[in-house]
């Protein structure tokens, strides 16, 4: 009975140990399995694109065969596209032509241009008057599926000694706002009064040069236009009514000669107007009128003349705006300038960002804004006494107030904490040499023969007078460098005249200011004390970068830098007599006030 019970219990046990085993080698199965399963996957995933590829790949060899032999066959002279030079029969980009394999979708279209080959002569050098030696064909398929699209050249030569027609060649050349080439600039050749029209794009090479060769002779009709992304504009313009004598007109093209035309282009940049009152309140709905310098057409057609209104914070936004001189003028009877900062005009560079302010009061019948810039640095003066006075018993005296702090000296050294000799500065790394001629601030010249190939320069601290101060912009000279040099900065700003933490135009210590107009950021203003920090190097130790003057624009309440205005004034003659301390005395007499006048005043050491 007992032996009964006992061998019950271990059949029991023996069932439930089998049982929990069966479960731990179908845990295991299963793992491995899976893994077996994913291995089989990737492989067949993988079998799978490279037969797609494969596929793909014989699609594209088969089109291009059939496509490039379509073009082949045709007659030298009937070789080209529709809207192309030269002129054919074979689609463009424009108009593509489509086919379907397997499914898939695909555009077909070609690009031929004339070569005009150095080895007999170019027709850009005068020495070869047919410049058609051969056709240089590209053959694009685009799987419209996936938007992928590759390209097969050949080169096409005629069978008798050179092309059928002569024509003539258009030599495009594309630079920036300092001369420097651009390469793959997009260039747009289209002429409308030819039958059939042409309609080219072509992008400059690394020396920002193209020649299209073999164009039909045409007069005045050949329209370019020259763009790249992030970049400016430029064109030539047709002769019309509203121009009738462009600066840069249509091209024309003779026979067997080159026509050149250059083109300028460069990096947009970003302007802001404030309309404010004085006391720095911002005006809205202010109609400002903004007018570039650059002429398309004389005698007096602007490529920039826009008008525009300030919104609710009394802002006028400007983006991607060619470097130019931009002067705004007011639109409407309510207000007039009182003063800006910048003065008048404000010069835009490639690439930056900057503010203008306009301060703004009620509009008078008559009156006189002075302006007062030192004769040899062109930079507004500060406290300097502008008196006006009449024959009658008008006198009043007014003070610019000035926002710019400028050194031009570094001559007297070192050791200087506080900016009050302009010519000192508080130190430098030895490096640098500040008594060359003429004067400036060089890398130090070790004995004549070489340059030291990196040196910095600490400025000396200056006090604004106040933490109400917005510092927009730093600007110096020369605005351009040797390409083997270059100049930059960083700045500080503080009001306990004690933590310099120098940073660049984005705020942060890891950047520089390399581009003069660049707008210095928000994160120094309401800061009373500033200090610059130059950084000259070369990588030819034979050459030198070289700085002959730096300007921080700031702003201290809504004071405009060396202005002052005169409203509500009688329409007469005045007398106009400025003096600054360490300046000469300039006296005016008469000056005729009639409506808004500004008189513009410089005076000398």
């Amino acid at each position: 009975m007992l032996s009964s019970k006992i061998g019950t219990q271990n059949q029991k046990a023996h069932a439930e140990k089998s049982r929990g085993f069966t479960l731990v080698e179908s845990l295991v199965s299963l793992a491995v399995f899976s893994l077996l399963l994913i291995a089989v996957t990737t492989t067949a995933l993988a079998l799978v694109r490279q037969s797609r590829n494969f596929r793909e790949n014989t699609t594209l060899s088969g089109l291009a065969d059939q496509y490039l032999e379509i073009a082949r066959n045709l007659p030298y002279s009937q070789i080209g596209t529709e809207n192309g030079n030269p002129h054919g029969n074979l689609p463009d980009f424009a108009s593509p032509t489509n086919a379907t394999i397997n499914g898939t979708s695909y555009q077909i279209y070609y690009v031929v241009t004339y070569i005009d080959d150095p080895a007999d002569g170019t027709i850009l050098a005068g020495t070869d008057i047919s410049p058609n030696d051969y056709k240089q064909l590209k053959l694009y398929i685009k799987n419209t599926l996936t938007n992928v699209t590759t390209s097969f050249l050949s080169t096409l030569s005629p069978k008798g000694l050179e092309g059928l027609t002569g024509g003539g060649a258009l030599s495009i050349k594309v630079f920036d706002a300092v001369g420097q080439p651009v390469p793959n600039a997009t260039i747009t050749i289209t002429n409308t009064s030819l039958v059939p029209d042409i309609n080219l794009t072509r992008t400059s090479d690394a020396q920002g040069n193209w020649a299209e060769v073999g164009l039909p002779a045409s007069a005045n009709s050949y329209h370019v236009v020259v763009t790249k992304n992030g970049y400016s504009t430029d064109q030539t313009y047709p002769i019309s009514v509203g121009n009738p004598s462009p600066t840069k007109p249509d091209g024309t093209i003779l026979a067997g000669q080159a026509t050149q035309i250059s083109f300028s282009i460069d990096l947009l940049s970003d302007l802001v107007f404030n309309t404010l009152n004085q006391t720095c309140t911002a005006i809205p709905n202010v109609g400002l009128g903004v007018r570039g310098a650059k002429l398309i057409g004389t005698p007096s057609v602007y490529k920039f003349n826009n008008s525009y209104t300030s919104n609710g914070s009394g802002q006028i936004s400007l983006p991607n705006l060619e470097w130019d001189s931009y002067t705004p003028a007011l639109i409407g009877n309510t207000y007039m300038i009182y003063g800006s900062s910048p003065i008048q005009q404000i010069n835009i560079l490639p690439d930056t960002s900057q503010t203008y302010t306009l301060v703004l009061g009620p509009k008078t019948d008559n009156s006189l804004l002075v302006i007062v810039k030192d004769s040899s640095t062109g930079n507004p003066l500060q406290g300097a006494s502008v008196n006006l006075t009449d024959p009658s018993v008008f006198d009043v005296t007014e003070m610019t107030s000035g926002s710019v702090w400028s050194q031009e000296e570094w001559s007297d050294g070192s050791g200087q904490v506080n900016f009050v000799n302009p010519s000192k500065y508080f130190q430098d790394d030895g490096n640098v040499n500040t008594l060359g001629i003429p004067s400036g601030l060089r890398l130090a010249d070790y004995g004549g023969v070489s340059y030291a190939m990196a040196g910095s320069l600490e400025s000396s601290t200056f006090d604004t007078g106040t933490t109400e101060t917005q510092y927009t912009n730093l600007l110096w000279q020369p605005t351009s460098q040797d390409p083997a040099t270059t100049v930059k900065f960083q700045i500080a700003t503080n009001s306990d005249n004690a933590t310099w933490n120098y940073v660049g135009p984005d705020g942060t210590n890891g950047t520089y200011f390399t581009v003069p107009g660049t707008t210095i950021h928000s994160s120094n203003n309401n800061m009373r004390y500033l200090r610059y920090k130059t950084f000259l190097s070369t990588t030819d130790n034979s050459k030198t970068p070289v700085l002959t003057s730096i300007s921080v624009n700031y702003v201290s309440g809504c004071f405009t830098p060396g202005q002052a205005m005169f409203p509500d004034l009688e329409n007469t003659n005045y007398q106009v007599r400025v003096s600054l301390s360490d300046y000469q005395t300039q006296i005016i007499n008469p000056v005729n006030v009639s409506g808004y006048g500004t008189l513009e005043i410089l005076l000398s050491h």
